[in-house]
């Protein structure tokens, strides 16, 4: 396949693997980076970040496709989250219609359906309509995946590992649904969506074929089958959850750095429906899901 793919966040748990799955394929990739990387064959580091318009127009130059992975996960404020996932989304996109590139993949976050939760939600949201007006008649798609796991991941593979052990932490509503999607699918994804003749320019959930999602005891019971013995469920409390989000903001707000867990985010964590649809994708791009959450967890495949 003769196709140079630009990629932002190519050092990051999903992007490298987006990264991987396109060496193999003989794709010639440019990814932006903030430092030194190790050199691949196929691969043009380009030094700068979203913030650099002139590092921006380097990345996206002779390239095909543009795949925006890069994204901010952690902040104490409204504003960390806006500068990188909102400004940040707006430049590249126009930097590769500029470059009159011939589509362009933003990666987004199923949190992006509930801006209202918190500031990474409504900075997701904001992107998304960032990129379909900066775009204009460039072809662009929007992936909304669901908590994505996988080797690599540090976030959700310790709460899998405890599964396993027999301790599962349940936050927020005691009936609520959730998603999730392995990494390799994810990729699968979107190696499809750089196959298809024509993309829309459609927003496009993302999870591993479960219908209506995982519910608490649901998990609990699959992790107890798995093991052969029982897992016990632990609820955690969503005050103690608030005021511990509380100190910690503080305390990065005086030490400095972003941190995760916030009272931004803890709203996202109680939420009560985190389930998905992949009727949209798989109708447009013929993907279907090919690892589902039990499928891993037996295979240790997190």
């Amino acid at each position: 396949m003769s196709l140079t793919v630009a990629i932002t966040g190519a050092t990051g748990f999903i992007g490298r693997r987006i990264l991987q799955a396109l060496l193999a394929r003989g794709i010639a990739v440019r990814a932006l980076t903030r430092r030194s990387v190790a050199s691949l064959d196929a691969v043009t580091w380009v030094r700068g970040s979203l913030e650099d318009e002139a590092s921006l127009a380097r990345l996206v130059s002779g390239a095909s496709a543009v795949i925006h992975c890069a994204g901010q996960v952690r902040g104490r404020s409204r504003v960390v989250f806006q500068r990188c996932n909102v400004e940040g989304t707006r430049r590249l996109v126009q930097a590769a219609k500029a470059a009159g590139c011939e589509r362009f993949l933003l990666f987004s976050s199923l949190a992006a359906r509930y801006p209202h939760l918190s500031w990474y939600a409504e900075s997701k949201f904001d992107a998304e309509v960032a990129a379909l007006q900066a775009a204009a008649d460039m072809p662009i798609s929007i992936f909304r995946p669901t908590a994505v796991y996988g080797p690599g991941d540090s976030e959700l593979q310790p709460v899998l590992s405890a599964l396993l052990r027999g301790w599962l932490p349940r936050l927020g509503h005691a009936d609520a649904r959730l998603s999730f999607l392995h990494v390799e699918d994810l990729v699968q994804a979107t190696l499809r969506w750089l196959d298809v003749e024509a993309i829309h320019a459609v927003r496009y959930e993302i999870n591993d074929g479960a219908k209506d999602g995982y519910g608490w005891k649901q998990l609990a019971a699959m992790g107890a089958l798995i093991r052969g013995g029982p897992v016990r469920l632990i609820g955690v409390p969503t005050a103690l959850l608030l005021q511990l989000s509380r100190l910690n903001l503080a305390w990065h707000r005086l030490a400095g750095g972003e941190p995760m867990l916030t009272p931004s985010k803890v709203n996202e964590l109680i939420h009560p429906d985190w389930s998905s649809s992949n009727r949209l994708i798989s109708k447009d791009l013929g993907w279907y899901p090919a690892i589902e959450l039990e499928h891993a967890l037996r295979e240790r495949l997190f």
